[in-house]
């Protein structure tokens, strides 16, 4: 009854926020932030009339904040918690919902509207695209199911880069130039080249770093360039990237090793290396009232690493192939008493992964799905209604074990969106989403054990408010999931304690806020905080939180003008203590970071200081084990840094 009363108490907070916000909106200065334009529906559109939560990033607040990749400007922007991937190179695990160790693969990751998710253990690398690239990042809160299919429970991150964007591309060049920390070397070059309905998109960069830890230095490459042809009703062009990363691995530390010398590492002779390609074709028409769009693209993946040990040394590598192809059709119609949108979607995926060496396997997975989403809007009440549909026929097979998956599964949500009066608004969905054990999980689980297929029943309750300086959106959300997939150390495995399993019912719950405020057009704020609850609701674990989950985040962000041609940025970010042990008995400690920056503009050139961890806080993000009530299997993240950056644009 508590945990009832609670969630109510949530929701009415979650209705009544943005409606508060706009008395105290009043009589203030009238600087006003732009409308920001979504693609969450896999067409652009207003993000007030959606009935879900999402959070946008655009380029200009990744340059203004120093965002050097993707996961550093939504954790740094936006408060998302991450953990420190283990190759380093800039990449962490976003966890956009608390599902702590499995959250890449609870969530979405969408390029250019491809679908980059792997179909295994190893994560989605976001750091190998070239910052300067990325027009925009949205950050869908909640289930995209109906839309982007399995694993979408947690969420969706769509990047948009500039040439993806579909706009008119006009001449321009960059180049940036940074030096840092830790042995910092950065270098970035981009370039547009455009002529009638004709352009071309270069981008490239360099990222060298000793970073924080003995072995642990990294070098990062990337590269990509779009061509692309458009006229009035037409867009086709093709892309390509590639990205590189070559990086130490320190290993974890034990907690008296934390403490005595957070910098040393435990693995001195380990490393690896992660090559990646992604090509692509894209095409967009417009006839009448529909708009066409297809996309097609194919994705290498190649890591090689070497484990040095007393017993000896072992090689871990492993080659990915995968493609996906993507057609929509979205019919706009614009009646006396209301208007229409409906999408009508299929997408079509592959992924192979051939693991080399003697003891070699082979792990597939293909996908096919059909989906729909109507939404109407009463001209009299401008109440929208949404509606959307999805199936999917899944297989997955690793030669590595005998079981293999072939399941159809299906999606659905119902939302509603309602303007209240002037800039405000509430909305509500209903939906079911879905996730399968991915190739890893299928063939390491208790002997006999079948994994079930992962199920959400998911709801969220939100409001926002829009005017002038102001804009708030606060959400409150609750997912039920029932055979839950995860890795539970104290299982039965094949071959000792420790295996994948079908949890006992757990469930996501929490409150979301996204705020900003423009003042005078000299100053704007920025916040986005989250109460969060996951826990199982029965079994051995039953009241326990779902390991390395924090409950509370708050991320604080302001960029500051305080004269023309000077620019100075900032945040504070805390994260609340979390858990690695599924018994609760160790904790990770809170921590509370600082970064800020400094840029002078002069005519072209950008000169700037940014410096990140500002108070050299002692923190990790990242740690697996419990002994005796100590954490251990701790990775440190680094203390104070600093960089120095020329930017030039032509």
């Amino acid at each position: 009854m508590k945990t009832c009363i609670s969630s109510v108490r949530l929701a009415v907070l979650a209705l009544v926020l943005p409606a508060a916000s706009a008395v105290l909106a009043q009589n203030q200065p009238t600087a006003s932030l732009q409308e920001v334009v979504v693609t969450a529906s896999r067409v652009a559109g207003p993000r007030e009339s959606q009935p879900f939560g999402t959070s946008v990033i655009t380029a200009e607040d990744i340059q203004r904040s120093g965002a050097v990749t993707v996961n550093d400007a939504i954790m740094r922007i936006l408060g998302v918690p991450g953990r420190q991937d283990l190759f380093g190179g800039g990449d962490f695990a976003l966890d956009l919902r608390g599902f702590g160790s499995t959250s890449d693969n609870n969530q979405v990751v969408i390029v250019d509207g491809i679908r980059i998710n792997e179909a295994d253990l190893g994560g989605t690398r976001l750091a190998g695209i070239p910052i300067e690239s990325v027009a925009q990042i949205e950050v869908i809160r909640g289930s995209g199911a109906v839309l982007y299919g399995e694993g979408a429970t947690g969420g969706v991150i769509i990047i948009t880069t500039k040439a993806g964007r579909g706009v008119a591309r006009k001449n321009a060049a960059s180049l940036y130039a940074g030096l840092g920390s830790y042995g910092l070397r950065e270098g970035r070059a981009n370039a547009t080249l455009a002529s009638g309905g004709f352009s071309l998109d270069i981008n490239g960069m360099n990222r060298k770093a000793d970073n924080h830890r003995d072995n642990f230095r990294s070098d990062t490459d990337a590269v990509s360039a779009a061509a692309q042809w458009s006229n009035d009703w037409l867009r086709v062009g093709a892309r390509v990237s590639q990205d590189g990363l070559d990086a130490g691995l320190p290993g974890a530390l034990d907690a008296a090793q934390y403490q005595n010398n957070p910098r040393q590492t435990t693995t001195p002779k380990d490393k690896a290396s992660i090559d990646n390609t992604r090509n692509g074709l894209f095409a967009e028409a417009v006839a009448g009232n529909w708009q066409l769009t297809a996309d097609a693209g194919s994705r290498e993946k190649k890591l090689r690493s070497l484990f040095v040990s007393s017993f000896g040394s072992s090689n871990f590598d492993y080659d990915v192939k995968a493609t996906n192809y993507a057609l929509r059709a979205v019919h706009s119609a614009n009646l006396s008493k209301f208007s229409n949108k409906l999408t009508l979607g299929t997408d079509y995926g592959t992924w192979q992964r051939d693991v080399l060496g003697t003891f070699g396997s082979t792990a597939t997975q293909s996908s096919r799905a059909w989906y729909l989403r109507d939404e109407v809007t009463l001209a009299s009440t401008a109440t929208t209604l949404s509606l959307g549909l999805r199936t999917e026929r899944i297989s997955k097979n690793n030669s590595n074990t005998t079981m293999a998956l072939a399941d159809d599964q299906n999606a659905w949500e119902l939302g509603l969106s309602q303007p209240l009066g002037k800039g405000v608004s509430v909305y509500g969905r209903v939906g079911h989403s879905f996730r399968l054990a991915n190739v890893d999980e299928l063939g390491f689980t208790t002997p006999g054990l079948t994994l079930q297929p992962q199920r959400s029943k998911d709801v969220e309750l939100g409001s926002r408010y829009a005017s002038g300086p102001v804009k708030f959106d606060v959400r409150w959300y609750r997912s039920a999931l029932t055979h839950e997939i995860g890795f539970d150390p104290n299982a039965a495995g094949p071959f000792g304690p420790g295996a994948n399993v079908n949890f006992d019912p757990t469930r996501r719950s929490g409150l979301e806020l996204d705020g900003s405020y423009a003042y005078a057009k000299s100053l704007t704020l920025r916040v986005s905080a989250a109460l969060r609850k996951s826990t199982f609701t029965s079994g051995q674990y039953e009241g326990k939180d779902v390991p390395l989950v924090p409950r509370r985040t708050v991320a604080l962000h302001a960029n500051w003008t305080p004269m023309t041609n000077h620019l100075v940025t900032g945040g504070v970010n805390w994260v609340s203590s979390q858990h690695p042990d599924f018994s609760n008995q160790c904790s990770a400690p809170a921590y509370t970071t600082a970064d800020a920056r400094y840029a002078y503009q002069w005519q072209n050139v950008e000169v700037s200081l940014g410096i990140t961890n500002l108070f050299d806080r002692k923190f990790y993000t990242q740690a697996f084990g419990c002994a005796g009530g100590v954490t251990t299997a701790i990775y440190p993240e680094a203390g104070r840094a600093a960089i120095a950056a020329l930017r030039v644009k032509f």
